[in-house]
């Protein structure tokens, strides 16, 4: 009793029934205890690192889960497969050493299975990849319509040309803000060219040739003033071609032949200096009207000129002689008159020289005789004279 009476702050106090133990007892007492949490903390740090794991293991699996899902539905969409290209597509795999595709951080980044043999609709799961950066399913058997794709906030390369997709370009498409590289080309899609693809402003190229496209080319292009390529060759588009033409400062490549274009080259794609400018081809349409005389002194680095099959007229500029680079120059099947000019003699790196089908006369340049370069010339079915250099 007096023990207990005795103001203390030890376990006794908190715990009175350790007061009615013995010294000893207590020694006791305590060593079992302290073993007891010996064994049991490391279970506790064991359940706790297990916790941990397989916290980060299902977080891991979250993650992929959903670009497994979209994948393996995207192969049971697929009808033939006689490349055997999507062997590897399966569960008892990891997900990243799949066939085609390449990860970063464990997410799906880049999908590329050009030139597999594949066959089958394009899945529309794959819009729940909303990691990916590239999808090139380009050179394969691929029907039906365009998937719909507008959860790719990340997309910069999209590659879907050389397929058999029908069907029109969705607008949603362009929800895409970050695409750089954009190719349905050689497919069978119709109608428009949606007039939100000017809200693509990181779009570098665009390539949509061998189509059934219609209606005309939007002016909203201008708004993508980064473009280096702008092929549209071998649709349906019709009206003039637009002013906006000469509003890219890094256009390379310009590719608008065979369509139903009509009017002249709008001058301001001659107007001012088009440095960057290699590729041009306008053949195949319905332009008309003449040349200015300056039209050679604008592209200083062209190498393709292709306006054959047109309804061009009036003298060529001799300007032309002082585009130095071109190789290749086709008028074909025009209306030009007038002389071949001697200022084609400049031309030292030509390889081909075709201007036949038009009303030319007079003798032929004696300054083509110099063009060391030239594999082919073709003149015929004009009014010339005389005999070849």
């Amino acid at each position: 009793a007096r023990e207990a009476a005795v103001p203390c702050d030890s376990a006794e106090q908190r715990c009175p029934s350790h007061s009615l133990l013995g010294k000893g007892d207590m020694a006791i007492s305590q060593a079992a205890r302290l073993a007891t949490m010996l064994m049991l903390l490391p279970l506790l740090l064991i359940s706790c690192g297990v916790g941990s794991i397989l916290c980060s293991s299902m977080t891991t699996v979250h993650d992929n889960s959903t670009d497994m899902i979209s994948l393996l539905d995207f192969k049971r969409a697929i009808t033939n497969d006689s490349r055997q290209a999507l062997t590897s597509w399966h569960t008892s795999f990891p997900l990243c050493s799949w066939e085609g595709v390449h990860c970063s951080s464990g997410r799906v980044t880049k999908l590329y299975l050009r030139q597999r043999g594949l066959f089958g609709r394009i899945s529309s799961s794959l819009g729940n990849l909303t990691f990916l950066r590239t999808l090139d399913l380009s050179k394969n058997g691929f029907t039906g319509e365009l998937p719909p794709l507008n959860r790719l906030h990340r997309l910069e390369y999209l590659d879907l040309g050389k397929n058999s997709l029908r069907g029109t370009i969705p607008d949603t498409l362009t929800n895409c803000s970050k695409l750089r590289s954009l190719d349905l080309s050689a497919n069978l899609l119709m109608g428009e060219i949606p007039l939100g693809i000017g809200r693509l402003s990181n779009l570098r190229k665009v390539w949509l040739s061998s189509n059934n496209l219609t209606g005309t080319i939007p002016p909203s292009l201008r708004n993508n003033s980064q473009l280096e390529d702008i092929v549209l060759t071998d649709n349906r588009f019709m009206g003039t071609i637009p002013d906006e033409m000469g509003s890219f400062p890094s256009l390379v490549y310009l590719g608008l032949a065979g369509n139903m274009l009509s009017g002249g080259i709008p001058e301001t794609l001659y107007k001012y200096n088009q440095s960057s400018l290699e590729y041009l081809y306008l053949y195949s349409n319905m332009l008309g009207k003449t040349l200015p005389s300056n039209f050679g002194d604008t592209f200083p680095d062209l190498k393709h000129l292709c306006l054959d099959n047109n309804n061009f007229e009036g003298h060529l500029p001799a300007s032309l002689g002082n585009i130095s680079g071109l190789r290749l120059l086709n008028f074909s099947s025009n209306n030009f008159i007038g002389q071949v000019p001697g200022s084609f003699g400049n031309l030292e790196q030509l390889e081909y020289l075709i201007l036949q089908r038009n009303n030319f006369w007079g003798f032929i340049p004696i300054e083509l005789g110099g063009l060391k370069q030239l594999t082919h010339l073709d003149l015929s079915d004009n009014n010339l004279q005389g005999g070849v250099p």
